[in-house]
């Protein structure tokens, strides 16, 4: 019988496996060994993509006579770092011992995972070995032992391997071409305009797309024009001599007896565009009744119940919105804060775009719940779900999804770890508890609404009043966070007509009302007035609605066809999207205010959309970014070719890369960056990365010196 090793991401991993395998292991440099039985690690990445010279020396200067450059065999070297190269050449030599037969793979389970280790397994040299794939969802002891016991050959995972490396060479063509044929085109003219001692634009398949929708969003705010409307609010009492209190308020919507009807005065369906109209609308309301008019009437009143079921379990895009909403993180903040959970043993797999369970797991959750039913905070809870029984059944609900997983079910806490919470961050804990009580939830039943509403005619015109009352309470009670005030349940900043509809919900008084009225009863108008509302500027992205945005690419697109093609394949993937906009504030091609979490471009972010406008559109296009993201899981599903797939990414990257070449936007770029200017009335103050030598244009910047030698950022990986 020949020797084992179990090859882990990281060290910290590679120990939890270890501890599982529950064997005397003696620690080596490096890795650890026991009878027959090793484990050893990466640190991450221990192998790269060698940079264009490595092919051809002539490459190392930037040179548009240079490009396109794609290689016909790419090449790879282990990253310069003495400590990965001596890493590397330990896991080499364990991974290609003629003792070692059996190799077990326990990089993360996903397709960065599965990249990480065929790098280091190709430029090892493994040949001749059982490789068997581990797929876990967590660190706990039972799930390590599952994963190893249920591991498969790796053979079974060549079209995620194979999607993971088209991913990378995607990334590699488009930074390395696009980015020299941008920087070299167009970077003087920024440079000098900056006042830069030399611009290079960093263009990715992802980040240059983010770029172009927060600087839209910003330009629609700027051109937005605020627009002012007038609603009509009619105040009704049953009772002639009505005590104070005892009327109720209906707010006038146009209908089919309107005499605005399809008028374009109209503001939607319920305002006017000017106070005249809204005052002539009042005038003829006010006219006393005669014979043929009637005075208000009660028209319909409709009165049922609305249950609010809980919501589905975190995925990384939603707790990442969360976390953004409740405690002002970045995403990468939470990605580190999911990250280290999992790696507590405390969670699941924090890199899933899933947001169920999977029948496996849902035949086996009692298990998280009774370990969770140690932790005082949440044991009434757990009581709560024993006695409804929910958790029998859970695996007939919409909670649990086969359908909807791909690699990993939804963030769920695994009922384990918790000696290790104590001496976590406080985000760390706050983090857990949302996961913890999202997941608590689904065991509940859903939050009941009594939901009134009532119609009232004034002569032609309707007037609709309603309101919403809460009876039942259930999941709602989970869902109260110990970290949150009170005052905090609210938004501090709502739209008018947000405020109007929240004053809708949990109105008793006018439930009381209403439950008084039925059809037919005459009503007095006791007054009619005008509310005026102005339009709002669409909002800025922060940090959790841009990973939503990402996450959801199909809503910029308007043909229905192509938005269900590309349903499921965002911008970016989970594991991705936080990296991306931190290396556009890093880029200083955006800003993130750290408390709101608010993105907006800088003054370099807006002058590069503009280039990218002219030059390379289709990479500032959500449609395009969302449909390489879905070729890749075609390929990883093995309904598209490897080679299908590289034949377009080939020809596109050409293609586009001679188009920049041979065009030539200079002059018209001038004015664009001059109309851009007069929104950054303070010079940019650059980062290291962009050096400055004096003043130009009548602008300037501080940085400190980087010049123009060496790897220029952007070049590879500038488009991650």
């Amino acid at each position: 019988m020949g020797k084992v090793v179990f090859i882990a991401e990281k060290p910290s991993v590679a120990q939890d496996f270890a501890k599982a395998l529950n064997l005397k292991f003696t620690s080596r440099d490096g890795y650890q060994e026991a009878e027959n039985t090793i484990v050893t690690w990466c640190f991450g990445h221990l192998v790269t993509m060698c940079y264009p010279d490595a092919y051809d020396p002539k490459m190392k200067k930037w040179s548009l006579d240079t490009i396109p450059f794609i290689p016909d065999e790419y090449r790879y070297q282990v990253i310069d770092s003495a400590s990965t190269k001596k890493q590397f050449n330990t896991v080499r030599k364990l991974l290609t011992d003629k003792e070692v037969d059996t190799i077990y793979i326990c990089t993360d389970s996903g397709r960065e995972g599965e990249y990480i280790y065929r790098l280091v397994a190709a430029q090892a040299g493994v040949r001749d070995k059982k490789q068997l794939r581990v797929w876990i969802d967590s660190f706990t002891k039972e799930e390590i032992l599952r994963g190893i016991r249920e591991a498969k050959d790796d053979s079974a995972y060549d079209n995620m391997g194979a999607a993971a490396y088209l991913r990378a060479k995607e990334d590699y063509l488009m930074g390395i071409n696009f980015s020299r044929a941008m920087s070299l085109r167009y970077g003087p003219g920024i440079r000098d305009f900056l006042s830069m001692d030399h611009c290079v634009i960093a263009v990715g398949r992802v980040m240059t797309c983010v770029l172009g929708i927060i600087v839209r969003r910003e330009r629609e705010i700027r051109e937005f024009v605020e627009t002012p409307f007038y609603r009509v609010i009619g105040s009704f009492s049953k009772d002639e001599h009505a005590a104070d209190g005892a009327f109720f308020e209906a707010e006038w919507n146009v209908s089919e007896a309107s005499r605005y009807q399809n008028s374009p005065l109209l503001y939607k369906e319920n305002g006017f565009r000017k106070r005249e109209t809204a005052e002539e609308l009042i005038r003829f309301l006010q006219e006393a009744p005669d014979e043929g008019v009637e005075a208000p009437v009660v028209r319909a009143v409709s009165r049922k119940k609305e249950t609010k079921n809980p919501p589905l379990l975190y995925n990384l895009a939603e707790l990442q919105n969360d976390c953004s909403r409740f405690f002002k993180i970045s995403p990468d903040q939470t990605l580190d804060a999911a990250q280290t959970l999992y790696e507590k043993k405390l969670t699941t797999y924090p890199r899933t775009d899933a947001r169920v369970l999977s029948s496996a797991v849902a035949k086996e959750i009692q298990n998280n719940l009774k370990g969770l039913s140690t932790v005082p905070m949440y044991r009434p809870l757990i009581q709560g779900i024993i006695d409804l029984g929910s958790w029998k059944t859970i695996g007939k609900t919409r909670y649990t999804n086969d359908k909807a997983i791909t690699d990993h079910y939804a963030i769920i806490p695994t009922g384990q770890g918790f000696q290790a919470l104590s001496s976590l961050s406080q985000t760390c804990q706050k983090v857990y508890e949302l996961i913890v009580r999202r997941f608590l939830a689904i065991f509940y039943p859903g939050a009941v609404f009594d939901k009134m509403s009532l119609q009232v005619s004034a002569r032609s015109e309707l007037f609709q009043a309603s309101t919403r009352v809460l009876r039942e309470r259930g999941y709602l009670d989970v869902l109260q966070y110990s970290f949150q005030k009170p005052s905090s349940e609210k938004e501090n900043s709502r739209s008018e007509e947000a405020s109007d509809k929240e004053q809708q919900e949990n109105n008793p008084a006018l439930e009381q009302i209403l439950l008084s009225l039925k059809k037919g009863d005459r009503l007095r108008a006791l007054r009619y007035s005008i509310k005026e509302g102005k339009t709002s500027p669409p909002k800025r992205y922060n940090s959790g609605s841009m990973i939503l945005t990402m996450e959801n690419a199909g809503q910029f697109i308007e043909d229905d066809e192509l938005r269900e093609q590309i349903k499921g394949s965002g911008i970016g993937t989970s594991a991705t999207r936080a990296g991306i906009l931190t290396k556009l504030v890093d880029n200083q091609y955006i800003n993130l205010n750290s408390k709101t979490q608010i993105y907006t471009p800088t003054q370099l972010g807006e002058m590069i959309y503009d280039a990218a406008f002219l030059a390379l559109r289709p990479m500032l296009d959500p449609r395009l970014t969302a449909s390489w993201e879905m070729g890749l899981t075609r390929v990883c599903e093995g309904t598209t070719s490897e080679e299908e797939y590289r034949d377009k990414l080939n020809s596109y990257v050409t293609r586009r890369t001679n188009y920049i070449k041979q065009s030539d936007f200079r002059d018209t770029l001038q004015q664009m960056y001059q109309r851009d200017a007069q929104f950054y009335p303070k010079p940019m103050h650059f980062k290291a990365k962009y050096s400055h030598s004096g003043t130009r244009s009548g602008k300037s910047g501080t940085a400190g010196k980087n010049g123009t030698s060496g790897r220029k950022k952007g070049d590879k990986n500038g488009s991650q």
